[in-house]
């Protein structure tokens, strides 16, 4: 019997869910007490996240006992809220409601699903043959070009923007929990 390929955009859907959910569950412990940091401090924030799992998978030890996936998770979620600061940036609103919060996550979600598809259709899934410790390396990668773009004042010559960035990040991350969900490392 041939086993059907897997759905790419049904198993994004699925990590989408996981990671909305978190968010609105967060949203309702917490708030939107993120609102107070600068896109920088989230992509710090985004960095620790990202090194940690890379020094999980380089030395097999996890001394904390929270998995790799937790913090892909948390990749997405920061990365979504640093795209929601940047469109919010005169926004001086610490506290958003959770319909509204829950509102701009899911169009930035959005955005980055729909990037996936274009470069998913251009690539021809390109990432299922990657490893996971190659899309660790990815994010990491794309994380030190966000610092130098905020370290330029958001300025660039010819390359992509903060928020372009971000939803690479997303979208490695996704990547990620695919193939961690397949079993795959």
């Amino acid at each position: 019997m041939i086993e059907a390929a897997p759905n790419t955009s049904e198993q994004y859907d699925t990590v989408r869910n996981k990671c909305t959910d978190i968010f609105v569950k967060k949203t309702s412990d917490y708030g939107t007490a993120w609102r107070i940091l600068r896109t920088s401090s989230l992509t710090d924030q985004i960095f620790i996240k990202a090194n940690r799992i890379r020094t999980i998978q380089e030395t097999g030890e996890n001394r904390v006992g929270e998995g790799v996936e937790g913090e892909f998770i948390a990749i997405v979620n920061y990365c979504i809220m640093g795209v929601i600061q940047m469109e919010l940036k005169g926004d001086s609103r610490l506290e958003l409601k959770e319909q509204e919060a829950l509102h701009l996550y899911t169009k930035h979600y959005s955005e980055a699903k729909a990037l996936m598809e274009k470069k998913n259709h251009d690539y021809g899934e390109a990432w299922r043959d990657m490893r996971v410790s190659s899309l660790t390396d990815l994010i990491l990668m794309k994380l030190l070009r966000v610092k130098q773009i905020e370290n330029n004042d958001g300025e660039t010559l010819i390359s992509e923007g903060i928020d372009a960035n971000y939803y690479d990040i997303v979208n490695y991350a996704v990547f990620a929990l695919i193939l961690l969900e397949e079993g795959r490392v």
